[in-house]
């Protein structure tokens, strides 16, 4: 069973529009005059200008760098990891979707666990692959992926794809770098690991030296969605063998990032400790929020992420807070995986903790 689907090994396909970016890169000289690659480079943008700035309207203009470049080096230097071991593609949700291109085809087996972030699921049936799912570890004090049944259903299956949020969404639990060392060698020679970690920079180890090693047979996905704030702009970034990354560009879109997002994940990058006061400061709400449930009495797992999950009797009770909150005017989110239907997941945001945003709940746990 080869690694990667079987129509992408072959030579090409090559991106037919590269950008001048990529281009002025291999020629080694700037080109001043654009006159080839039809943009609105002339559009006035008055609206948007005066709405937004200058700034905004000259990024707006052109299309962004295919390579991601500056974004790149800039992950590069903080990560450690080499260039061709980056991809930079708008969010994580585009990279899963790339990686189940690069590596299935229609009717491929994949593996997940019931419950977990539901996007992958989405993409991989939408991709025609066959999704098989193993429950969560649901045990007193513990909420977490199965690694154990994650691999025996990889190998029961032959399995093209495993994937596993680390730290987990939506029980923020983590595990470490051993216990996925382990499960990636438990799986098929062949399959792919895909390891969505989208919270990883709110783990006690984000800053390890393994935080942007590229593990064989392992693609791993962050976002600047969270920690970084700009989720609105989508960009996220793959840490994978260079084989994998050039894979992946063979099923990508050209222009994914926009110049706009570029430019913004620049500036951010070059400001760590302004992202560094950020996690800290939702760490410490998170703790709170989970202090504060805990003393209600919630069941509230550890959580290595920007969020808390609570654990409640039973699917209906997790439903009725679920609706009342949304009737209140706060949006929280439940699981829409039946596995998961008595669990509730809370963003750790400072409105969490304003006195009455949570009555609904603080009742239901005051009287279990």
């Amino acid at each position: 069973m080869p690694r990667y689907a079987r129509h992408i090994y072959r030579d090409g396909p090559h991106n037919p529009f590269p950008g001048i970016k990529v281009l002025e890169r291999r020629l080694g000289y700037a080109i001043p005059h654009q006159l080839g690659s039809n943009e609105g480079l002339d559009m006035p943008h008055r609206a948007l200008s005066a709405r937004f700035g200058n700034a905004v309207s000259e990024l707006a203009r052109g299309y962004g760098d295919a390579e991601a470049m500056g974004v790149r080096q800039r992950l590069s230097a903080a990560l450690g990891t080499p260039l061709e071991a980056l991809l930079v593609d708008a969010g994580a949700d585009s990279l899963i979707a790339l990686a189940l291109r690069a590596t299935c085809e229609a009717g491929s087996p994949v593996v997940a666990s019931a419950g977990t972030y539901p996007t992958f699921g989405y993409f991989a049936v939408g991709q025609g692959c066959t999704l098989h799912e193993v429950a969560y570890r649901d045990e007193s004090g513990l909420l977490a992926p199965d690694l154990k049944a994650l691999a025996e259903a990889a190998n029961a299956h032959s399995a093209q794809l495993v994937y596993l949020a680390n730290p987990d969404n939506p029980s923020g639990h983590l595990y470490d770098d051993a216990a996925i060392a382990g499960l990636r060698a438990a799986l098929p020679a062949e399959c792919t690991l895909l390891l969505d970690e989208a919270y990883h920079d709110f783990r006690p180890d984000a800053d390890a030296l393994s935080a942007g090693v590229a593990w064989p047979g392992v693609i791993r996905l962050r976002t600047l969605s969270k920690a970084h704030g700009l989720a609105g702009l989508r960009i996220g970034y793959a840490i994978a063998e260079p084989e994998a990354i050039e894979i992946m560009h063979k099923v990508r879109i050209h222009y994914a990032v926009s110049s706009l997002t570029l430019a913004a994940a620049e500036t951010v990058l070059d400001h760590p400790a302004e992202t560094r006061e950020h996690v800290d400061a939702v760490i410490a709400r998170r703790e709170r929020l989970a202090g504060w449930l805990r003393e209600l009495g919630a069941d509230v797992p550890v959580s290595d992420t920007n969020f808390v999950a609570i654990r409640l009797p039973e699917a209906d009770m997790a439903a009725r807070v679920h609706r009342e909150l949304l009737e209140a005017g706060s949006l929280i989110h439940r699981p829409p995986h039946p596995a998961l239907g008595h669990v509730l997941r809370i963003s750790a945001v400072e409105d969490a903790l304003r006195p009455g945003r949570l009555t609904v709940l603080e009742k239901v746990l005051r009287t279990q």
